[in-house]
């Protein structure tokens, strides 16, 4: 195994071994602050992380708000305050060694003024800022108004290129890297794009070559870093990047492994759960809200998501072709049509007991239980807009406050599910983020009986190759 050179990182020299950030409250200011005390670069999540009372517990993020821009302005201030709670604890930690990032969604909600309000609260603290979920053009102005390094997450090198030409060009001299993030293997969201099949994966090797060659050839970023995300494990399976001329400079991001450790604020049974997940147990869809493809553990929750989907049948109000046989639907019993083949779907669906029918945008319903009809419906209604745009509450941060689409019902609320399982030992029936190597934590011999390392142990074992 090489030995792994310092890297010039947001003004220091640091490993090139980078904390991937994860939200919503697990990657803290505790993890990313262990991390840049190890001598790599910490990266906390800025999307609703926790702030805390005087007695340090985690205030509940409560919404009271009777609409939505009112409970939208609740949401960032909740955020704001988190992110700035975070970036302390995190300096408390590290003191001066490594860096520290923050990393946020640019369609996350209102993410122009949380990052605002984090960097103008937290001055000092943060070095850089690491930015994805969408096409982050604004995040090399916000970042020189206070002078910090910016870091965008990338999946091709037409993004970047984008990116560069409309605006980074301006704020190169503090582009502090190149986030590549693997669109096949990495936890969360994922930037698939709509030209790229989901289920024919590309190595990733060829795809930061093509990277590098536009940012040499195009931008004049020749030394500036590029850092690999989503599929890494073992840097000894990574060998032939380090020192590789045709690469640059190259740093490591990893977003799994930091899970498992002592510093980690996921949940006992989250990390027990992590130590049984088996190959194939990452499941890579789209029902996000965002309308972005994501990984997450295939349990209860994503099966749910998978099995309402496919009890669904396309309607027409009228007459039309085959949709000849009417079907009452609602509490009215409106009449729409069904074919016939999708009628006798639809009524073995209701003997089931999946009675109630719910609209999605695209002219096609879905049968669900009642329980659950209530459950999407009041979800929908409770909406704070966290997202920028949101298929299935259809809030947009916008005048209008609204997508101008029917609420999907075949999707759910992200900030329910993401603030259940950060803070609470239900994992079942909660969206479970993960990168495909998550199955690599049964076999592989570091975690042993059990083992959870602290993070400097992880990083120790990193820098083996292991």
């Amino acid at each position: 195994m090489k030995a792994l050179k310092p890297l010039l990182i947001s003004g220091a020299e640091v490993l090139p071994l980078v904390e991937g950030g994860k939200g919503i409250s697990v990657s803290n200011g505790q993890s990313s602050g262990a991390w840049a005390l190890a001598g790599g670069v910490g990266t906390f999540s800025g999307v609703n992380a926790d702030s805390y009372d005087e007695n340090g517990h985690p205030i509940p993020q409560i919404y009271r708000g009777k609409t939505r821009r009112e409970r939208h302005e609740e949401l960032l201030d909740y955020a704001i305050k988190g992110g700035i709670a975070q970036a302390k604890i995190a300096r408390d930690v590290m003191g001066k060694a490594g860096r520290l990032h923050m990393n946020v969604l640019w369609e996350m909600g209102g993410a122009e003024r949380v990052l605002h309000g984090v960097l103008e609260g937290a001055k000092g603290l943060i070095h850089g800022v690491t930015c994805g979920a969408g096409m982050p053009y604004r995040i090399a102005e916000i970042c020189a108004q206070y002078g910090i390094h910016y870091y965008p997450i990338v999946s091709s090198a037409r993004a970047f290129r984008a990116l560069w030409k409309r605006a980074y060009h301006k704020f190169h001299d503090l582009l502090g890297g190149v986030v590549y993030e693997d669109p096949w293997l990495a936890g969360g969201h994922n930037g698939l794009s709509n030209v790229e099949d989901p289920t024919k994966p590309q190595a990733p090797y060829e795809r930061v070559r093509e990277l590098r060659k536009t940012m040499r050839e195009e931008c004049g970023l020749a030394d500036t870093p590029i850092i690999m995300a989503g599929g890494v494990w073992a840097l000894e399976e990574w060998e032939d990047w380090i020192d590789n001329p045709e690469l640059g400079p190259i740093a490591f991001q990893f977003g799994t492994r930091p899970l498992l450790t002592q510093e980690s604020p996921i949940s006992d049974a989250w990390k027990k759960r992590l130590l049984t997940l088996e190959k194939g147990d990452v499941f890579l869809n789209r029902f996000s809200p965002t309308g972005f493809y994501s990984s997450a553990v295939n349990n209860a929750f994503i099966q749910e998501l998978r099995d309402r989907s496919e009890r669904q049948v396309a309607f027409s109000h009228d007459k039309v072709g085959e949709h000849e046989w009417p079907f009452a639907v609602g509490a009215r019993g409106r009449l729409v049509y069904l074919t016939a083949a999708d009628k006798l779907r639809a009524e073995e669906w209701v003997r089931q007991g999946f009675t109630e029918t719910l609209r999605t945008p695209d002219s096609t319903l879905i049968f669900v239980t009642r329980e659950k009809a209530n459950e999407i419906l009041k979800d929908q209604i409770d909406c704070m807009g966290c997202l920028s745009a949101c298929n299935f509450s259809n809030w947009a941060q916008n005048e209008e406050g609204t997508t101008g689409r029917k609420a999907d019902p075949r999707s759910f609320c992200i900030q329910k599910t993401l603030q259940e399982i950060s803070h609470s030992d239900k994992l079942e029936d909660q969206l479970m983020f993960a990168g495909h190597n998550a199955y690599r934590f049964k076999d592989d011999p570091f975690y042993a009986n059990g083992f959870i390392p602290s993070v400097k142990q992880l990083i120790e074992r990193l820098v083996t190759g292991k």
